[in-house]
């Protein structure tokens, strides 16, 4: 009796650690560094200054509509990160955003594990690095973007918003060309040209691959424009204006964007399709994701 009673409580000791050990942290996509009042701009140039100063590259920046600034920025580890999966060039450029909502400035950031899992990256070390250097150089006063969803690394990796919508590998598939480099000269074009209303923020080339991420501003007042799409889903008291840009990425002879309805999903994934307290709903946008992925056609030389 005393021997299976010792056995019991190994048994039990034991499920419990193993329960702990697979305990997953949840995960949320964006991070509040800070609020603050003044110039918007002048606050942009001191998160810059700041981020700069951690170890981080700037890409790119732009604003996607008035009271919004965004900069993309990268490092050599996550850009190793990105390396370390196929379609990983998605996660190399993170975001810093700077919004005004009404006499306040939110300084926001993307959370580099969040889209590391949701990119399903083999290697999120530069990640975990990343994140630690963000919150040092922006704090941390909450995160945010979910809801009350709680959302794991594991439930990221698999992660789709409901039954027939489509998962990180089921991409937009833009354009096919005979080498890598015909793919970048036709995206750099017509991003030059604006063909789609889209305009290049940034472009981030993967170490070791014939790999490249475009940060594309949608400037189209329409269906597929950033601010149409923002001013209909990003309602709540804290803005994810970390969602923007979109991307579009080009893998040997072959361009691609991950589909909207993963790429908005992911970003609102508590965000619900017809009612919500605030207003915002996927139904407001239901138009979008078809005219998203015409517009980066356009941009990559495609065809409609």
């Amino acid at each position: 009796m005393k021997v299976v009673k010792q056995l019991f409580l190994s048994g039990a000791l034991l499920a419990l650690s193993c329960g702990s050990a697979f305990a997953e942290e949840t995960l949320k996509p964006f991070i509040l560094g800070y609020k603050t009042n003044g110039d918007i701009q002048a606050v942009a140039d001191e998160a810059k200054s700041k981020v700069e100063a951690a170890g981080f590259e700037v890409a790119g920046s732009y604003s996607p509509y008035d009271g919004a600034i965004v900069m993309a920025i990268t490092n050599d580890a996550l850009k190793k990160d990105a390396a370390s999966s196929d379609f990983g060039g998605y996660a190399a450029g993170q975001r810093v955003t700077v919004t005004k909502v009404d006499d306040e400035v939110q300084v926001s950031y993307t959370n580099p594990m969040y889209y590391a899992n949701a990119y399903r990256l083999e290697d999120t070390s530069g990640a975990a690095a990343a994140l630690a250097s963000l919150e040092s150089a922006l704090g941390n006063s909450q995160t945010f973007g979910t809801g009350d969803k709680q959302l794991s690394a594991g439930d990221l990796r698999k992660y789709h918003y409901m039954f027939g919508m489509e998962y990180f590998d089921d991409p937009s598939e833009l354009a096919e060309y005979d080498s890598y480099e015909d793919a970048i000269a036709a995206v750099e074009e017509g991003l030059a040209q604006g063909r789609g209303g889209a305009t290049k923020v940034y472009r981030i080339d993967i170490p070791g691959k014939k790999e490249t991420v475009f940060g594309v501003a949608l400037n189209d007042s329409g269906c597929s424009g950033d601010e149409y799409i923002m001013s209909r889903v990003d309602k709540d008291e804290i803005r994810s204006t970390g969602h923007l840009p979109y991307e579009i990425l080009v893998s040997d002879g072959d361009v691609y964007a991950l589909y909207a309805r993963f790429r908005i999903a992911i970003s609102w994934p508590h965000l619900p399709m017809i009612q919500s307290d605030t207003g915002a709903t996927f139904f407001n946008i239901m138009c979008a994701p078809n005219a998203i992925e015409e517009a980066l056609i356009k941009a990559s030389g495609g065809e409609v």
